[in-house]
């Protein structure tokens, strides 16, 4: 079964998620990321060697957890603690090797940061856009950082052009166990090939 193909939506949110530099505020740290993101993809090393560093630091940036424990919805609450700490696993190579395998192609990308939101304590809306070029239009990114610890800034969602990714892929995993008769197991078994192959 197929998971995510929006490739710009994998490749935008993972381009800017690669490093977790600190910043004074939730605006920088986009802004940080965003140079990192090409310094990195611009750098005379390999294709490989890119994603290694990138899978690396990656794990510093976003909260690959509490994405992924939001991405199984309602499910999460029947899944025993071995089973969580499985999907855990499972969902962290997903997510490392979908995101960080699309986005070499991204190398010219440029992020601009047109401002910021404070929504409470714990979220900072930073909306900003990836410029145009002759190969794709201008598009409208909006980042939804998380705060608690404004020493350690984690993104925990992109919209792109108003679509979530975070919950496209909940929709996604709830198609998928719905699909298979509401066994989260299924989810688990496709997470898991996806990352094997």
């Amino acid at each position: 079964m197929k998971l995510i193909k929006r490739s710009l939506f994998s490749a935008i949110f993972f381009i800017l998620t690669i490093t977790n530099v600190f910043a004074s505020n939730p605006s920088e740290f986009i802004s940080s990321l965003s140079l990192k993101a090409s310094e990195i993809l611009s750098s005379k090393v390999t294709d490989d060697e890119k994603i290694v560093k990138l899978k690396k630091i990656g794990e510093n940036s976003v909260d690959i957890n509490g994405v992924g424990l939001y991405t199984l919805g309602k499910y999460r609450k029947i899944l025993t603690e071995n089973q969580k700490a499985e999907y855990k696993k499972l969902f962290r190579d997903y997510f490392l090797k979908s995101f960080s395998g699309r986005l070499i192609s991204y190398t010219d990308a440029k992020i601009i940061v047109i401002s910021e939101e404070v929504k409470n304590e714990k979220y900072t809306i930073v909306y900003s856009k990836l410029l145009g070029n002759s190969d794709r239009p201008e598009v409208k990114i909006d980042w939804r950082v998380y705060t608690k610890n404004p020493e350690n800034p984690l993104i925990r969602d992109l919209i792109i052009e108003g679509l979530s990714l975070a919950r496209t892929q909940k929709e996604e995993f709830y198609s998928i166990i719905e699909n298979n008769g509401g066994n989260v197991q299924a989810l688990f078994d496709t997470l898991s090939e996806f990352a094997n192959n």
